[in-house]
C-alpha cells in the first residue's frame, strides 16, 4: 500500500507520500512562520488562506518527488482534526476530492493520533506499549499508549500548555514569533541559579500539569528591571529549566504508576534538546528508554498523517463523501487498530 497524506491543521501546509515496503518517499513543507510573524501569532483567517494556494503545489511536489502517479496511490489520509477549522476544512476539502477523482479511499486522521505515531517513522521503532508525552503548543499530555488506537490519558494541562508557556515568556521578553525555539536558544547562554521559577503542581500527587502561573512568575520577576541581554538569557535559562523539570518529574511519576520502561515524547517541544538530555538521563537510571521522532518531525508535518492513515487504511477504515473535520476531537474515542 502506498498513501498520500496531508496536513493543514494551524500553520503548516504540509504532504506525504508513505509506502508500506518502501517507508517514507517524500515529504514537504512549507511554514507560515513570516505570514504570521507581524501579529505575534496565528491569525486563523489568514492561516487558511494560505493553506489554499499552497497545498495543491506541495502535493505535486510530494508526489513527483516520491516517483509516484495517481495510480500507484492506495488512499489519501488527512488531518481532520483537531485544529483551526477554517485550516482543516482546506485540507480535508482538498483530500477528499482527490481521492474521490481518482477513485480511492480517504482516510481522517487524529492530529495528536499523527504526533503519538511519529516515531514509527525511524529505524528503531517504539515498542508498544508504552507512556508517551506529547509536549507542544497547544497540548501537554501523559497518555498510556497500549496499541495504535488504544489511548488512555493520564494527566492533562488544567490551562496553558508548555509550549504555550515557551511562547508567553518568549513575548515578555520581546523575542520574535515563535517566541519557544528563541527562548530555548537564548537559554544556553544563561547562568544557571540567577532565577527560580515554580514548579507548578509538583507538591501534589497526580499527573495534571498547569503552566499559566510561571508567566506571571516571569512578569513578576522582570517588574522594574532593564531587559539587557544577560537578564533575558538568565529568565530564559530559569524558565526552561522549570518547564523542562516539570515535564520530566511528571513523566517518571507516569512510568511508576504504570510500570511502563519505555517513553515516547513528540509534539514540538520534544525538539527541546534540555527536554531530551534530562529525560534519557532520568529515564535511563530506572532501566528505560525514550524515542522521539526526529526533528523534523517533532512540528506538524504530514509524515507522521501519512502514519497513521496507512495504519489505518490496513485496517480497513474508509471514509464515505463527506468532509470530516473537527475542531474539537477527544483521541481517547478513537477505535484500535493492529499495530504496524
Amino acid at each position: 500500500m502506498r498513501i498520500l497524506a496531508i496536513e493543514s491543521s494551524c500553520d503548516e501546509s504540509a504532504a506525504a507520500v508513505l509506502d508500506e515496503n518502501r517507508g517514507l518517499l517524500a515529504h514537504e513543507l512549507y511554514s507560515q512562520i513570516e505570514l504570521h510573524r507581524a501579529y505575534g501569532g496565528v491569525v486563523p483567517e489568514l492561516a487558511s488562506r494560505d493553506h489554499v494556494r499552497k497545498l495543491l503545489p506541495l502535493v505535486r511536489r510530494a508526489l513527483a518527488r516520491a516517483g509516484t502517479a495517481p495510480g500507484d496511490l492506495s488512499g489519501v489520509a488527512y488531518t481532520a482534526g483537531p485544529g483551526l477549522i477554517g485550516a482543516l476544512l482546506t485540507g480535508a476539502a482538498l483530500a477528499r476530492s482527490l481521492a474521490y477523482a481518482l477513485n480511492l479511499p480517504a482516510v481522517a486522521v487524529h492530529h495528536l493520533e499523527g504526533h503519538l505515531l511519529a516515531p514509527l517513522l525511524e529505524p528503531d521503532p517504539p515498542p508498544f506499549p508504552h507512556l508517551a508525552l506529547l509536549v507542544s503548543g497547544g497540548h501537554t499530555q501523559l497518555i498510556e499508549v497500549s496499541a495504535i488506537g488504544r489511548y488512555r490519558i493520564l494527566g492533562d494541562t488544567r490551562d496553558d500548555a508548555a509550549g504555550e508557556a515557551f511562547d508567553k515568556t518568549a513575548k515578555l521578553l520581546g523575542l520574535p514569533y515563535p517566541g519557544g525555539p528563541e527562548l530555548a536558544r537564548l537559554a544556553r547562554h544563561g547562568a544557571p541559579g540567577a532565577f527560580h521559577f515554580p514548579r507548578p503542581m509538583l507538591d501534589r500527587p497526580g499527573l495534571e500539569f498547569s503552566f499559566s502561573g510561571l508567566k506571571t512568575a516571569v512578569l513578576h520577576a522582570l517588574r522594574g528591571r532593564e531587559l539587557d541581554a544577560t537578564l533575558k538569557a538568565n529568565v530564559a535559562r530559569a524558565v526552561e529549566e522549570a518547564i523542562v523539570d516539570t515535564l520530566a518529574a511528571k513523566a517518571l511519576r507516569a512510568l511508576e504508576s504504570t510500570g511502563l520502561a519505555t517513553l515516547v515524547v513528540s509534539g514540538g517541544v520534544s525538539a527541546n534538546q534540555r527536554l531530551r538530555e534530562t529525560l534519557a538521563e532520568a529515564v535511563g537510571r530506572r532501566g528505560g528508554r525514550v524515542y522521539y521522532p526526529r526533528t523534523e518531525f517533532c512540528t506538524d508535518n504530514a509524515a507522521m498523517i501519512a502514519v497513521a492513515g496507512l495504519a489505518r487504511l490496513k485496517a480497513g477504515e474508509r471514509l464515505g463523501l463527506d468532509i470530516a473535520a473537527r475542531a474539537q476531537w477527544p483521541i481517547e474515542s478513537l477505535a484500535p487498530v493492529a499495530s504496524l
